[in-house]
This record gives structure tokens, C-alpha cells and sequence, in this order.
């Protein structure tokens, strides 16, 4: 991590000063240009005042003054100069030039005699070009030191970051089951990482816990009816009695139909679980909840559908309604006393689907828990009510992973009332 860290730090800080000291350096050769030019035009303002007044200028240390004519000819008694005709305009036109390594200013005045006079201040150039290069160079090396010294600091900054966190790695292998944590004194990302894993360790231990849940009631749900079955066959086999017989078939026959039906129930919650999702489509649920209706075996209570046809439009899937209804409306028939109504309600973002039954009803301490997974309002592991207690929670699953969900409150009928609330088909981003 440190090197990982480190490592593109100093490269991006080498490139940065690299490039900053080329074009430092490339800036040289102006700044020399300028501060020469500057001491150049102090030179020739003096030089300029002498010769207006019909003498010979005195030259400061370091700069060459001399006066020419406007055609570039020395007046001044000295020798040539080495400027060009070129020189000599630009010169006249307040233009610097450099010649065989000096530098030039120049300055148009009008001697006492009335002829006009170019006077030329210059000086040598000779080292500077080699102290500009020689500049640049420290400038690279000088960024070169720098990168690595942002290393070294990066390291070591890195290094005293990362220790907190490498503390906080041998606090979590140390971590006794059940604990969490301690959150660090300073409200930083350090702070915000330790509430987040503990944040992971407690879904996890809640998953852990119900996945242990899960599966005892799994395994003492499947007990019951394989051994009620085991129970039926030795009888059936210690008693070759035809009557008996028969009778005892039955029995297995519905113990083995209640294991099925149990088996599905756990099938189906671990498709879920696992985030198995068919595709969805808009589903018609007054249509489906008649059909589901007339799917009641005989002798049920009897059922009233209410709604219009086409106007409420469910995204999921046709298995999943199905699903939903069948279950709410087993459950309805188990405790109903005569009559169960179901109500198809149309809406802009949502569609609602209520099951209503006039039997003895949710006592509203349990209403929060009936859809987990084996719950029952009465504590009844005899199943006398022929249900497998997996029935609401399939229901709520299939309901919540469709971005809907279930509630249950009491009925008008004075029983329970189970109402569903899904997605409509033509608004399926709402919320």
C-alpha cells in the first residue's frame, strides 16, 4: 500500500518540477535579456543628455557607449561597431539587438549642430549564455532532489497514516464474537470506516442468526411430517389390516402432500434469497385474483372479487402473482368463519390488492411477525390448521423484491385484512 501510494506520488511529483524547471529555465534567456535591456537604457539616458549637449558621453563600468551617425557610422572617433544596417534601424527604432555577443540599446538625438545622432549603449554578453544553461541544469537537479525528497516525506507520511489502520486490522482479527469496534476519538474517514464495518459485522451476524433460525425451523418442519409418515408405515406394516390400510394411506397421502408443500415453500425462498428474479410484465390482477378464487378447493368460504376489469396493472410476474394470491387466499380460507372479499384498487404509481376475511383476526402484538419465515400467532407445532407456516413470508418476498409491499391490520369484517401493494405496470420507476 505504501509503495502503491508512493510510488505515483513521486512520479507525478518529478514530472511536475521537471517541467516547471524547463520552462524556468527556458524563461532565463528572457529575464537576462530584460535585466540587461534595463541596465542598458539607465546607461543611455545620461549618454544621451552629454551628447544633446555637444559632448562625448562617459561610460558607466560594463556598458560601451558610442555615438553614430543615423547611417551607422562611428562619430565618436572609435572603431567599427559590427552593426548592420538592420542593427542600425532597429536601433533607431528603440529596438535591443545582439551582435557577435553584445547587447544593444539605442537612441536617437539631435546633437547642437542640428544633425541627428544614434547613440549606442552596449555590453558583453560573453558567460551569461553558459551561466543560463548551467542555471537550467541546477533547475533539473534541483527537481530531481525535490521528487525525491516528496518521495521519502510521502512514505513516511503514508506510513504514519497507515498505522492507524494496521492497529485497527489486528483489533479486527482479535475481535471476539459479538463485539464491535471502538470508534476512533477523531471525526475522520478512519472514524467513518470503523462505523462501517461495524455496520458489515452486525448484518452479518443478523443474516448468521437468521440463517440459523432458518434452517432449525427448517429442519424441525421437515421432521414432523417425514416422521408422522414413518409413523403411518410401521403401523400400516405391524397391522395388515385392509381397513386400516386405507386409512393409513390417507394419512400419509396428506402428510406427504403437506412435505411437498413445505419443500416447495423452502424452494421458492431460497430462489429468492439467492436474487433469482423472473423477467416481469404487466400482469391484470382482477383476472388473475377470480382465477386464483375459483382455484379454492370445495367447501371454502365463499369469495367476493371487486374491482374493474383492466384498470389495475401489476409489474411482476405471472408466477408471482399467482403466488401471492394463492397464499392469501389459503390463509383466508383456514380462519375465515363465511366469507372472504378481495379488492382490486387501480391507482397512478401503485396498485393495491386487499384480502379481507371475517375470522377471529391478527392481535396486533403479532401483526409485525407474521411474515417471517415459521411464525404463527399461536404456538401450534401440530399444524392442525394444515398450513407449513412459510405461506405470508413467500408472500411478503415475492411482494418486497418487486419494489411493493405487505401489511396486515384489521378488517371491516372483523377478521384480518391483508393488503398488497405493487407497482403499476406504467409506472414502473415510481416510487
Amino acid at each position: 500500500m505504501q509503495f502503491r501510494i508512493t510510488a505515483p506520488a513521486a512520479a507525478v511529483t518529478l514530472a511536475f518540477l521537471i517541467g516547471l524547471a524547463l520552462v524556468a529555465g527556458r524563461g532565463l534567456g528572457p529575464l537576462r535579456d530584460s535585466s540587461v535591456n534595463t541596465e542598458l537604457a539607465g546607461a543611455l539616458g545620461p549618454a544621451t543628455a552629454a551628447v544633446s549637449a555637444g559632448r562625448l558621453p562617459a561610460p558607466p563600468g560594463g556598458v560601451v557607449l558610442r555615438v553614430l551617425d543615423t547611417a551607422g557610422t562611428p562619430v565618436d572617433g572609435g572603431g567599427a561597431t559590427g552593426l548592420g544596417a538592420g542593427d542600425v534601424r532597429a536601433l533607431k527604432g528603440g529596438q535591443p539587438v545582439t551582435v557577435s555577443a553584445m547587447r544593444w540599446l539605442g537612441s536617437v538625438v539631435s546633437a547642437p549642430d542640428g544633425q541627428l545622432r544614434l547613440v549606442a549603449a552596449g555590453t558583453g554578453l560573453v558567460g551569461q549564455d553558459l551561466a543560463v544553461h548551467k542555471a537550467a541544469e541546477w533547475l533539473i537537479l534541483a527537481a530531481a532532489v525535490g521528487a525525491v525528497l516528496a518521495a521519502i516525506a510521502t512514505w513516511l507520511v503514508v506510513r504514519f497514516a497507515l498505522r492507524r489502520v494496521s492497529r485497527m486490522r489486528r483489533t479486527v482479527r482479535a475481535l471476539p464474537p459479538g463485539q464491535r469496534l471502538p470508534l476512533p476519538e477523531a471525526d475522520d474517514e478512519l472514524r467513518a470506516l470503523a462505523a462501517d464495518f461495524n455496520a458489515l459485522l452486525q448484518r452479518q451476524e443478523e443474516a448468521s442468526q437468521r440463517l440459523r433460525r432458518f434452517t432449525g425451523d427448517a429442519a424441525h418442519e421437515l421432521r414432523s411430517p417425514v416422521a408422522s409418515i414413518r409413523v403411518q408405515a410401521e403401523v400400516a406394516v405391524a397391522n395388515p389390516d385392509p381397513e386400516l390400510a386405507q386409512e393409513t394411506l390417507a394419512d400419509v397421502l396428506a402428510e406427504a402432500e403437506r412435505l411437498s408443500s413445505l419443500l416447495d415453500g423452502l424452494l421458492t425462498l431460497a430462489r429468492s434469497d439467492a436474487g433469482e428474479l423472473p423477467p416481469a410484465e404487466a400482469v391484470e390482477l382482477l383476472t388473475e385474483a377470480r382465477a386464483a378464487a375459483d382455484r379454492l378447493p370445495p367447501g371454502s368460504p365463499a369469495v367476493r372479487v371487486t374491482g374493474v376489469v383492466g384498470q389495475a396493472w401489476a409489474h411482476a410476474a405471472h408466477s408471482e402473482v399467482e403466488l401471492v394470491l394463492n397464499n392469501l387466499l389459503r390463509n383466508a380460507c383456514r380462519y375465515a368463519s363465511s366469507q372472504i372479499v378481495v379488492s382490486v384498487l387501480p391507482g397512478h404509481s401503485r396498485v393495491r390488492l386487499v384480502v379481507d376475511d371475517d375470522g377471529p383476526g391478527i392481535p396486533a402484538e403479532h401483526r409485525d411477525r407474521v411474515f417471517d419465515r415459521f411464525y404463527r400467532v399461536g404456538d401450534d407445532r401440530a399444524r392442525s390448521s394444515g398450513g407449513t407456516g412459510l405461506g405470508l413470508a413467500m408472500v411478503a418476498e415475492t411482494v418486497r423484491r418487486r419494489g411493493g409491499r405487505v401489511s396486515v391490520g384489521e378488517s371491516p369484517e372483523g377478521g384480518a385484512r391483508f393488503q398488497v401493494l405493487w407497482r403499476a405496470a406504467g409506472n414502473v420507476s415510481g416510487s
